[in-house]
């Protein structure tokens, strides 16, 4: 009974990892709804902002702050949202392939790069590679604070305010329904770039155009009233700005990995009943197997006693 000795023991193992997934998997289902309620709550504002900045990028103010202007590209940021935790099926790896083909494609035109990681799964696969990078934040949990995001937010607008890099741009899972999550990298400064992929993404899609679009006309100068002065409102617009698109990819990110994270536990404990199945079959077979051989022995050994 060796062989199947050993087959009880490996369905007690699967046994076992099934209730971790299916306990997994409960967690998640009940935290999912209060993180996509903090995620819609915060979607229409973080929109609404960069349909703002859009607009002003293609206006023509008097005060002419340097996110209002393209230069050109010498180095380039991202800032990748990523989860803290594993067992999220491939939300990661598929925004971490995405952003990898970028940075190889400026790499190939002579651009360099730097990474700002927002998360623990981003800030150890970015330690592994031969990336700059240049701020970290972990642990942000099932509540993320915006005095947490407070640092890598300030390297990554020091660094473009100082001329350090020319081009930001802000990467994670953006929330389509349980069974979908999109990885998506857009830009964050300059606001030019903003405006660009907005109508680029509102022509790709003419059957349902975007409502964030900012289309203007470009032969026309224009501007908005300012009040007091330009420069004090266009800097705190921008400021909050920035922290809103930052803080809403964090919240989009979350109830990714939520959602992620159930479907995976579910179809890990589904293949682990079926798993399960399967060794029980085998195992009675080789029970079945063994009974029959030692009826077969006893019968044999009889037979030679009495004859």
């Amino acid at each position: 009974m060796a062989g199947a000795r050993e087959i009880r023991t490996k369905i007690k193992s699967v046994a076992n990892t099934r209730k971790v997934t299916s306990a997994l998997q409960m967690v998640s289902a009940s935290k999912i709804r209060r993180a996509q309620e903090l995620m819609r709550t915060s979607r229409p504002y973080a929109r609404h902002m960069r349909r703002v900045v859009a607009h002003i990028a293609q206006a023509t103010p008097d005060y002419q702050h340097p996110a209002l202007k393209e230069r050109e590209i010498k180095r380039v940021c991202y800032m990748v949202v990523s989860t803290d935790r594993g067992l999220c099926g491939g939300l990661n790896s598929n925004l971490f392939r995405k952003v990898l083909g970028d940075i190889h494609a400026w790499e190939q035109k002579g651009v360099g790069v730097e990474i700002i990681a927002i998360g623990q799964k981003a800030a150890q696969f970015f330690r592994r590679i031969k990336v700059d990078l240049v701020g970290t934040v972990t642990h942000l949990g099932d509540h993320p604070r915006m005095e947490k995001l407070v640092g890598v937010m300030k390297i990554a607008d020091d660094g473009f305010m100082q001329g350090k890099i020319d081009r930001v741009y802000l990467c994670c899972n953006q929330f389509v329904n349980t069974m979908t999550q999109r990885a998506t990298v857009e830009a964050l400064i300059p606001l030019p770039a903003v405006a660009a992929e907005l109508e680029r993404e509102s022509t790709e899609d003419e059957l349902h155009p975007s409502p964030d679009v900012a289309k203007v006309d470009r032969a026309t100068s224009w501007d908005y009233l300012y009040e007091p002065e330009a420069e004090p409102v266009i800097r705190h617009v921008l400021n909050r700005y920035f922290e809103a698109m930052v803080y809403h990819a964090t919240l989009e990110n979350l109830a990714s990995e939520h959602a992620a994270r159930m479907v995976a536990m579910k179809a890990a404990s589904d293949n682990a009943t079926k798993a399960i199945g399967t060794l029980t079959l085998v195992y009675n077979k080789a029970r079945q197997a063994a009974i029959t051989q030692e009826i077969s022995e006893i019968v044999g050994g009889a037979a030679a006693v009495g004859g």
